[in-house]
């Protein structure tokens, strides 16, 4: 059985903090929502019970949020917190022993097959899971990833919502297609499916797969396979170590301050003993801001380096994109690539130099935008009279 664990309104919960303020203005009802960052698209992030009740939604444009609700509070967004939060909150599920899969902040899923020997029953293991957490979740479970998110989303109550294989089709028939925004893939077709009168994920499966995928393309396909309870398992994270160098700023937190310490954080990176000679793929590039928040920007170097030149010379155009004066800056290893003396000196000049530059490629590909990302063409029936079967769409070998 596949178990979602559902944490409502988390980047808005860690981004309040310990804010009394706006602790006490949540409590009393207010509406709050997570303020767009600078330079970005003005759209809010999550939004409040309250909020939500005067018609705002995640995702909506700021002057259209503040039409819908005058009194709307905006709370300063901060990734950094989050995705620390996030991370512990991950830690936590997995050291229960489960394989984990995180979809976004306050979403992720795992499989409880494999788990029985440790915790006993599902009952257990699902114990286990709201005990590591401690913050307030909602746990659903079903046959599939989406049926599971689909109880976890229907629960109002600390018990947990088991889904049987059985009945997964019928009970999803009558959930709200809003359901499909909780997926990436799917994300823009639950608006266009109201305007069309599709409310529920019954009536999206009646269309058929032919009539959504001609509309809507892959994602009416998927829309359909998820509909019919049909989706692919979890996979979970693969673990990766992580270094991590900080320093504060102080009172100057722009300009060339910032390339300077920069420039050291990344001199102490590769000069840490647990590189082990190893070079740096994917970086993360985050800072405290000094009016409160947080900036976090994610950078996949375009082949794997150690020279700390060319890293300071691809960090530093992010440093414009600051929204404000940093206080701190931070600089954490996401992915390593391979020790820099196995590059070009022990491969031979043509074929292997061609694969090596090729399986390089296809890593960068797959940390930049994800593991389907990079797939290779298999002909599987070259006779088919249907084209889709002649060649069939599969993950490249790592």
């Amino acid at each position: 059985m596949v178990i979602c664990v559902y944490l409502p309104r988390f980047e808005l919960v860690v981004a309040a903090g310990d804010r009394s303020r706006i602790v006490q203005q949540a409590l009393a009802g207010r509406a709050l929502a997570v303020a767009p960052p600078a330079g970005a698209a003005q759209r809010v992030g999550e939004v409040s019970g309250a909020a939500e009740a005067c018609g705002v939604a995640r995702g909506m444009v700021l002057g259209e949020a503040l039409a819908r609700c005058p009194e709307l509070v905006l709370v300063p967004g901060d990734p950094v917190l989050v995705a620390e939060a996030w991370e512990s909150s991950i830690c936590a599920l997995e050291s229960i022993g489960a394989s984990v899969e995180p979809a976004r902040p306050g979403l992720a899923y795992f499989e409880t097959d494999g788990l029985g020997g440790l915790h006993g029953t599902e009952a257990a293991t699902l114990a286990a899971a709201r005990g590591a957490l401690r913050r307030p979740a909602r746990i659903g479970g079903g046959p599939t990833r989406f049926c599971a998110l689909a109880a976890a989303l229907a629960v109002r109550s600390r018990r947990p919502l088991l889904v049987d294989g059985g009945q997964a089709r019928r009970w999803l028939a009558g959930r709200p297609v809003e359901l499909l925004g909780f997926r990436e893939e799917t994300a823009a077709l639950p608006e266009p499916l109201g305007r069309l009168g599709v409310r529920t994920l019954g009536e999206l499966a009646r269309l058929g797969r032919p009539a959504l995928s001609d509309r809507f393309g892959a994602a009416g396909a998927l829309a359909h396979r998820l509909a019919c309870a049909q989706d692919t398992p979890p996979r979970g994270r693969r673990l990766q170590e992580r270094l991590e160098e900080s320093m504060e700023v102080g009172d100057v937190g722009s300009g060339t301050v910032l390339e300077r310490v920069l420039g050291v954080l990344v001199n102490r990176l590769l000069a840490r003993s647990e590189r082990r000679g190893r070079t740096l793929r994917a970086v993360t590039l985050s800072a405290r801001l000094v009016a409160g928040g947080g900036w976090r920007e994610q950078v996949v170097f375009r082949q794997a380096l150690n020279d700390p030149r060319r890293i300071r010379l691809a960090l530093s155009g992010r440093l414009p994109l600051l929204p404000a004066p940093a206080s701190a800056l931070r600089l954490t290893v996401e992915r390593f690539g391979p020790p820099a003396n196995e590059q070009g000196a022990l491969l031979d000049q043509s074929r292997a130099a061609r694969a090596a530059r090729l399986r390089e490629a296809v890593a960068q590909m797959r940390i930049a935008a994800g593991r389907d990302a990079a797939l290779r063409a298999v002909c599987v029936d070259p006779d088919s009279r249907v084209p889709e079967r002649r060649v069939v769409l599969a993950p490249i070998p790592e």
